[in-house]
């Protein structure tokens, strides 16, 4: 069994007095020594409620500091934290909830009609909190987390020890088709993700971040809210994600590294203040999610900012590549190469593996990787390989220089005609245009050639799309087979939480259409 020490009695330890958390709608901050001692409480709180170590508790909240607290409270107690997707409703959480057998929910006054619901559907104890002076919603049994935590010791917890590789919280995958798969998450893959990150971007103890990713996904704790804690450093918690706040803080240096998808690169850049916006003070900006469009890219270089494209997975912790800023204009659309304590290879359909410049499946091996997904043995040996290669279900590509570059995922290829279509290089010509803001191409079925592809496209603001002559250029820089057969102008595109196209949704919806 490998030990790591107690994040938050350590990190305590070692900068009592640094401010850790600062809430952005309050203004209220959280040390270090104040994090831990509040964990320690919180940690006390949930056993005297009836929880033992490896017990599965839920947590249905908007960002604030206090889930960090949650989070280390957990580790602290040997209990595995499921954090719920608030933008879904109880009908799609209950399976989650079930699957994971939480014995708990926790939830903020801005959920406390879901977790109602939710606990209706599956018998599960409901304990709401909220901020001082804020209501914890109806039928609530908290009305302020200080007052739940009355009368518990912030003395230390435990004994400062914790096991690397038992689960710590689980984190629900997209599941666009089925239950949701619970990724188990552990304290080992946190500080791979911590190490792989921090080595990347140079991240230090003097940075500060902003924390605007929902929790219940993996890019709003480990990119980089807890790395910059385990750092020393500082980040301001924001409820969600807010543009013309988020562009306010960087612009005035309160934010000195920054992370976000490509639709938030896109939305900042859509600001009437990012023209002018000061960039000065931001040392590293990192983005994940999706490839960032070549066109975004520029906008930023023109603005004398690098953004370095990055890839990682839930099941790596996230971060597996992220791109180096003296070499990302000039290799704009690489993911990079692997960092320190990530192993990667490609692999071809026959199963040989691709040496030195060439195309594959990307297999990832590691200590960021994780063991599997919670109660599901069938799932976790079907995404492993021999010798503990994790299948990506990622089409990638690695240049002369070892340089990286995602093609596609293997699922969303189509055949048309005999010809294999990824459209992603699709996607990558079409947001070239000058009126196309953001593209996505999906396979669909055709009568005559198997499959095609249907584009739906957002415009630019103020622009029209011609689809005659879209098509038409189309032609000119695409060979037949990979030219959209349909296209459709819509207003915005259907998301997950990270970010990423649901193109499941999309292919519903153009079935829907065809009926």
């Amino acid at each position: 069994m490998i030990h790591v020490t107690d994040m938050a009695a350590k990190r305590a330890e070692l900068t009592p007095d640094k401010i850790a958390f600062r809430d952005h709608e309050t203004g209220a901050a959280l040390s270090f020594s104040e994090v831990d001692r509040r964990a320690n409480r919180m940690a006390r709180w949930l056993c005297a409620r009836g929880c033992a170590a490896g017990d599965r508790i839920a947590v249905l909240c908007h960002n604030h500091p206090d889930f960090f607290v949650l989070l280390f409270a957990a580790q602290k107690a040997g209990l595995v934290l499921l954090p719920l997707n608030w933008r879904q409703p109880a009908a799609e959480l209950e399976p989650v909830l079930v699957e994971a057998g939480a014995r708990l929910l926790l939830h903020d006054a801005a959920t406390a009609e879901t977790a109602a619901e939710l606990a209706r559907r599956t018998g599960c104890e409901r304990v709401g909190f909220a901020d001082a002076g804020e209501s914890a919603g109806a039928d609530a049994d908290g009305a302020s987390l200080e007052a739940l935590l009355e009368g518990m010791s912030e003395e230390a917890f435990g004994e400062g020890r914790i096991d690397a590789e038992a689960p710590w919280y689980l984190l629900a995958t997209s599941g666009t088709t089925g239950t949701p798969k619970l990724v188990i998450q552990t304290a080992a893959m946190a500080w791979a993700n911590a190490v792989n990150y921090s080595q990347a971007t140079g991240l230090l103890a003097s940075d500060t971040g902003v924390n605007y990713l929902p929790l219940f996904h993996t890019a709003g704790i480990n990119l980089f809210a807890l790395p910059l804690f385990l750092a020393g450093g500082q980040t301001i918690v924001l409820r969600k994600f807010d543009a013309p706040a988020v562009l306010k803080l960087i612009a005035g240096g309160a934010v000195t590294a920054f992370f976000g998808v490509p639709a938030i690169y896109q939305a900042l850049a859509l600001e009437p203040d990012f023209a002018h916006a000061d960039f000065s003070a931001l040392r590293s900006l990192g983005c994940g999610g999706a490839p960032m469009p070549a066109p975004l890219l520029e906008t930023y270089l023109k603005r004398g900012v690098t953004v370095c494209n990055g890839m990682g997975m839930t099941e790596t912790g996230p971060t597996v590549f992220l791109a180096d800023a003296d070499r990302a204009a000039e290799k704009i659309g690489s993911v990079g190469k692997a960092q320190i304590l990530a192993e990667v290879r490609l692999v071809t359909a026959d199963g040989s593996v691709v040496e030195g410049a060439g195309e594959g499946e990307l297999q990832i091996r590691g200590s960021g990787v994780t063991p599997g997904y919670y109660g599901n043995p069938e799932a976790t040996l079907a995404a492993f390989v021999d010798g503990g290669w994790l299948r990506s279900g990622d089409v990638a590509r690695r240049d002369g220089d070892g340089y990286y570059y995602i093609v596609d995922r293997i699922k969303d290829m189509y055949i048309s005609g005999g010809e294999n279509v990824y459209p992603a290089e699709v996607e990558r010509v079409l947001v070239t245009h000058a009126d196309i803001l953001d593209a996505v191409v999906v396979g669909v079925p055709d009568e005559t050639w198997g499959e095609v592809g249907a584009a739906y496209l957002i415009p630019r603001p103020g622009a029209e799309i011609d689809t005659a002559r879209l098509l038409a250029w189309c032609r000119q820089r695409l060979a037949g087979y990979k030219v959209p057969r349909s296209v459709t102008v819509v207003a915005d595109l259907p998301r997950t939480a990270a970010g990423k196209v649901q193109k499941h949704v999309l292919k519903s919806m153009h079935e829907e259409g065809a009926r």
